[in-house]
């Protein structure tokens, strides 16, 4: 029991502050929250939570709509739930699913591909993807230095393919151009040269759009020289909602598109990959081969359907879904800190500000901290208004408002207290 009261302890102390609107949950010393055990006639009774006590599936009205760090800290919803409760519990190995397989098409014919294919991740959507669009070494793979392939998905791109990656950093230090891909790729049939096989763009990258027409410019290029384009557009229905263009727009220029559901959609787990029959099948034999082969996916496919109807919207260009008010609001969090003097790093393209804590001098441990006395959670700063942090967003505004102001007197009383040091002191 000491051990039990010492560890709910600390869970205590690492709980942050939550709005009056939210309840954390707690964990019961004596048993956990969904515990089931069989009644003496035989039945399956599930225990109820404690009073007080809610569930996880409550989607805006949870820790998500006050966690800033990224759009990955969204929660699954109700009715996210209501349709794990109701879907198919089928094999997808055998491709029998009907909740998984309803769920590749909707997304192919919204993207304006052939096929679909589910995966748990948008790390293996992108790895398959590239692993596919590579056929026989030596080849090589252009991204911007930034990327996620590149960055973030544990070398995957190395060892799954072992092709050489080039990143690049764009002139514009926004989005990769045409005039940046000329510069780098390696068209050459030299033994000593490793062929540029593959493009590989993100969109959007760091909440930045890079436009249609920057996508057609090196699509155009791509083709001419019988480079396979990939797109890791995790995001990409960001760029759809803030009007850069439908999503069939954007993924006919690429041979392979992987979206995600987990992020901004809000959905617990997954992607999508879309593109050709032929790629799919091969990439659904090496999804197999690293483990993604999934038996009963309708729990997770069902809350990922639920998340692109409702979330991104049943249109191709989302504007149904919830995802706008999120833009809105990152517009008007770039607004707050712009009017008490602050600069930014770069504009507000979708979901994402970029505070320029350097020049505010703050630090960004500071900026974590006096965030968190205000019950926000944050991660420097980039701030991510996502669709659940937008749904509250009179409370989330008026606690930055908050930091905000703390942050820039800390700055005030610094200089001041420089000027008391200086020999000039007037």
């Amino acid at each position: 029991m000491a051990t039990t009261a010492a560890t709910l302890a600390l869970r205590s102390r690492c709980l942050w502050k939550l709005s009056p609107l939210h309840i954390p949950l707690r964990i019961a010393p004596s048993r956990s929250l969904h515990s089931s055990s069989a009644a003496m006639d035989g039945s399956i009774r599930t225990s109820q939570p404690p009073q007080g006590v809610h569930n996880a599936w409550i989607g805006a009205k949870g820790p998500g709509s006050l966690d800033l760090r990224s759009d990955v800290m969204t929660t699954p919803t109700p009715s996210m739930l209501a349709a794990v409760q109701s879907c198919t519990l089928l094999d997808d190995v055998f491709r029998e699913d009907p909740t998984t397989i309803d769920l590749e098409a909707h997304v192919a014919a919204l993207a304006g591909k052939e096929a679909g294919l589910f995966v748990l991740s948008g790390t293996m959507g992108n790895q398959l993807a590239l692993r596919s669009l590579l056929v026989q070494p030596p080849y090589g793979v252009l991204c911007d230095h930034r990327s996620h392939i590149v960055k973030y998905e544990a070398g995957g791109v190395s060892s799954l393919t072992g092709a050489t990656v080039k990143p690049i950093v764009p002139d514009n230090g926004i989005h990769l151009t045409l005039e940046d891909v000329m510069a780098n790729v390696v068209l050459s049939d030299d033994v000593h040269a490793c062929p540029t096989r593959v493009i590989s763009l993100e969109n959007t990258l760091n909440g930045m759009i890079m436009p249609l027409v920057e996508v057609e410019r090196i699509a155009k290029f791509a083709r001419q020289h019988g480079i396979k384009l990939h797109c890791d557009g995790a995001r990409l229905w960001e760029a759809v909602v803030a009007g850069a263009g439908t999503l069939p727009d954007f993924c006919s220029h690429f041979d392979t598109v992987s979206l995600c559901f987990s992020k901004g959609l809000g959905a617990p787990v997954g992607s999508m990959l879309v593109g050709t029959e032929e790629t799919l099948k091969h990439a659904r034999w090496v999804r197999k081969s690293i483990g993604g082969g999934l038996r009963q996916p309708g729990v997770v496919t069902a809350a990922a359907r639920v998340a692109v109807d409702e979330t991104f919207g049943r249109a191709p260009d989302g504007s149904d879904g919830l995802l706008r008010e999120s833009h809105a609001m990152a517009k008007k969090v770039e607004h707050l800190w712009q009017e008490m003097g602050g600069t930014l790093v770069h504009p507000a393209h979708t979901n994402m500000c970029w505070l320029d804590l350097e020049a505010a001098g703050c630090s960004e441990d500071r900026f974590v901290l006096l965030s968190e006395e205000a019950g926000l959670k944050v991660m420097g700063g980039r701030l991510v208004t996502h669709y659940q942090v937008a749904q509250n967003c009179d409370e989330v505004l008026k606690r930055l408002r908050q930091v905000f102001q703390k942050a820039f007197a800390e700055q005030e009383k610094r200089v001041s207290k420089v000027g008391e040091r200086s020999m000039y002191k007037s």
